[in-house]
């Protein structure tokens, strides 16, 4: 079967950033001093230069980020609720131009994007109304002169450190509990992808939080910002999205000021499919939890194990899927497939599937760099993989479907937990004893059955072993945002 074409591509929809959001966003985001740009890796266009900031200009956030807070945490519950709606609408209002500054920024198809930014204000929705709904507890007492009540109270100034992959939902996921709690934040975007977080910046602004509520620090040399961040007393808690690499050396930082911390790291989700499973189904779900943002995403599917019984019928199918993919500029009508972020990244999926190859698997789709640009890779199918290539053990993080055969139940669950990494994993069966069975076995925060994409806003995202430390959405997110108090209150007899 053919690659996916290069081939002749309908006119890139011009994203040019001319509207008033787009206008202050530039100028928000640089006015003197060192700078650094922003490039489209679609095309290698220059779309804007940024500040390039420090620990000084990390000092002065969280300053205004603790001014902030003693307005902002004395607001009551309900007001601080009516003021995320009001963000809310305001994302909703600016879709359009938030999802073109995204597809510009970070390369994925406008459609995407639009969903990304409606997926990312749904946490501020979700957290409105858990604000209201942050209760403590009367316990009963051990003595009738005394009563004793917990009380929630927020953390204090959260520092939030997010990926390129989603610009805007992770901002949104990290800092709409941490307001909903009552305390501010500072925010240290991806240095690919800092126009998303000056915009939704902006906005908090016209919502009403106070200044200082919502700041954003940007930089292409992260080291000394984080640093700044991990080693400040005021910053109390750290809320961090990226590699298992950076997250332990942050872990380590912030040992010395005993911070709060929440870590979504790495993953190599397995994606299993048994003898039972509605091969179409699998198929449908693959394309989402693989293909989706090219494959750019901490949840994407790793390693496919699919029982013998159908592994040719699956690879086939979802090689036949995979080549109706059209690569291509987001911004271009009926792109479902955009560059990976920049020319590292593609170095790297090509190195692992040439690995795979020199080690005996087969590319069926694609297998190597796209024609359009430094930055694309064609979406690829490669069977004959097994678990002692170095595929097996790395996240991919590209377009890149590895299919690897096994025999029994127990056989996939051994290999889909030979991982240090714990996120996300996938299922395909009919069997309802078997869905019971696998789903528990599986050593993962989020397991999918029969569901290729399964992130909501009402559902506890976050993994275990070196894959992360807590949870973000649902009722459990505001948890790490609050310290709990206990008040003894005695003489009352």
């Amino acid at each position: 079967m053919a690659a996916p074409a290069d081939g002749a591509h309908a006119p890139a929809r011009s994203l040019a950033l001319s509207s008033p959001l787009h206008k202050a966003v530039l100028r928000r985001a640089y006015k003197s001093g060192a700078s650094f740009p922003v490039l489209n890796p679609a095309t290698g266009e220059h779309l804007a230069d940024v500040a390039e900031m420090g620990p000084k200009d990390v000092n002065a956030a969280v300053a205004g980020a603790k001014a902030a807070m003693a307005i902002w945490s004395q607001k009551t519950a309900k007001e601080r609720a009516a003021t995320l709606m009001a963000w809310h609408g305001l994302i909703m209002c600016h879709q359009e131009e938030l999802a073109e500054l995204l597809t510009l920024e970070m390369g994925k198809p406008l459609a995407e994007a639009r969903g990304e930014v409606a997926h990312g204000a749904s946490y501020i929705v979700w957290f409105a109304e858990e604000a209201k709904r942050l209760y403590g507890d009367i316990i009963p007492t051990n003595d009738q002169n005394r009563r004793l009540l917990v009380i929630k109270q927020p953390v204090g100034v959260v520092a939030a450190i997010t990926p390129w992959n989603f610009p805007s939902a992770m901002i949104t996921r990290k800092i709409a509990p941490a307001l909903a709690a009552g305390c501010t934040a500072v925010v240290k975007p991806a240095e690919d992808t800092p126009l998303s977080a000056l915009a939704l910046a902006i906005l908090a602004e016209e919502a009403g939080f106070p200044e200082g509520a919502v700041n954003v620090v940007t930089c292409k040399n992260p080291a000394d910002v984080a640093k700044a961040l991990t080693d400040h007393d005021d910053v109390r808690k750290l809320s961090f999205t990226g590699s298992t690499r950076v997250g332990k050396l942050l872990m380590r930082q912030c040992a010395d000021t005993v911070k709060k911390i929440s870590l979504e790291l790495g993953g190599n989700a397995p994606f299993i499919v048994f003898d039972d499973a509605d091969i179409d189904a699998a198929v449908a779900g693959a394309m989402m939890a693989k293909y989706r943002n090219a494959g750019q995403t901490c949840i994407s599917a790793n390693r496919f194990y699919v029982q013998a019984g159908v592994r040719e019928e699956f690879a086939f199918k979802l090689a036949e899927a995979v080549s109706r993919l059209k690569m291509g500029n987001g911004a271009e009508d009926g792109t479902t497939v955009g560059p990976l972020i920049n020319p590292g990244a593609v170095a790297k999926v090509d190195g692992l599937v040439r690995g795979a190859c020199a080690s005996g698997a087969t590319i069926v789709l694609g297998g190597k760099p796209g024609v359009m640009g430094e930055n694309f890779y064609e979406p690829t199918v490669l069977t004959g993989v097994t678990p002692d290539m170095t595929i097996s053990q790395n996240e991919i993080f590209g377009p890149v479907a590895a299919i690897y055969p096994f025999e029994e139940e127990g056989d996939a669950i051994i290999m889909a937990n030979d991982t240090p990494y714990g996120l996300a994993a996938y299922v395909y069966t009919r069997d309802m004893g078997r869905i019971w069975r696998v789903s528990e076995a599986l050593e993962y925060g989020m397991v999918g059955i029969n569901d290729g994409t399964f992130s909501s806003e009402a559902a506890p995202f976050g993994g275990v072993k070196q894959s992360g430390i807590g949870r973000e959405g649902s009722k459990y997110g505001l948890d790490d945002f609050v310290e709990i108090k206990y008040i003894s209150m005695a003489g009352l007899a």
